[in-house]
């Protein structure tokens, strides 16, 4: 029987503070899985030594992958490296992000249930970002709700199993470079009873250095989403 891979895409900006010690964190799960497995980092457009610090652990993490581009914000990259990591011939796709916000030995409880594949994705329960970000979270809830009329627990956790030729035919509804693609994958899923799928996990303050996304930055990216979902709500 074929052993199966499993790519781990994360997107990274400006994470020079955390990038060691997450990828310390997590390539022991690919390591461990073996067989095709990688750890996909994609730096971007940092500008800070992110991607210099993803060049030094490839000199002893021969699984790690770093990829270099230009800023295009955190969807568009998830995008990219999801499509990367289709294009590898990876048998399942993991998403996480580079803050060091997740814990990679909750991860295996997914694994375990990856023949479940659908989504399968964690819930965020006692979260410690903040209130601001809960409520921002239930928020975007009822706009889905009124966009699209699923009921989606919480569309944007970063931490996501999926199967990549189901991932496959799920993004061809996404427009390219779209924002918040998480949320709009997590919807598609819901939607269509391509199963969901909810794993309690915890989700700690960021580990280091300064996050992206103010306050000032969050209301504006809702702002621009609820214009993008009522344009999508007929085609998705």
């Amino acid at each position: 029987m074929k052993q199966d891979s499993l790519y781990i895409v994360m997107p990274a900006y400006n994470e020079e503070a955390n990038i060691r010690k997450v990828i310390e964190q997590w390539y022991p799960v690919v390591d461990k899985i073996g067989g095709n497995s990688r750890l996909v980092i994609l730096n971007d457009g940092s500008k800070d030594k992110t991607y210099e610090e993803i060049e030094k652990a490839r000199e002893r993490c021969p699984r790690l992958i770093g990829i270099n581009k230009e800023n295009e914000g955190h969807g568009a990259t998830l995008l990219r490296g999801y499509q990367y990591a289709i294009g590898e011939g990876a048998d399942y796709i993991f998403q996480t992000d580079s803050d060091g916000q997740t814990l990679p030995e909750e991860f295996w409880q997914l694994w375990q249930k990856r023949r479940q594949c659908g989504l399968l994705i964690g819930d965020r329960r006692g979260r410690q970002d903040g209130l601001f970000r809960v409520f921002v979270t239930r928020v975007l809830r009822l706009v889905l709700f009124a966009a699209f009329g699923v009921w989606v627990k919480d569309a944007n956790t970063p931490f996501r199993l999926m199967r990549a030729r189901q991932l496959e035919r799920v993004l061809e509804k996404i427009p390219d470079k779209f924002n918040l693609s998480n949320v709009l994958m997590t919807v598609i899923y819901q939607k269509y009873h391509l199963g969901v799928y909810y794993f309690p996990i915890t989700f700690r303050p960021r580990q280091g250095g300064k996050n992206s996304i103010n306050m000032k930055r969050i209301l504006g990216i809702g702002k621009q989403a609820v214009i993008d979902f009522g344009k999508l709500r007929r085609s998705i």
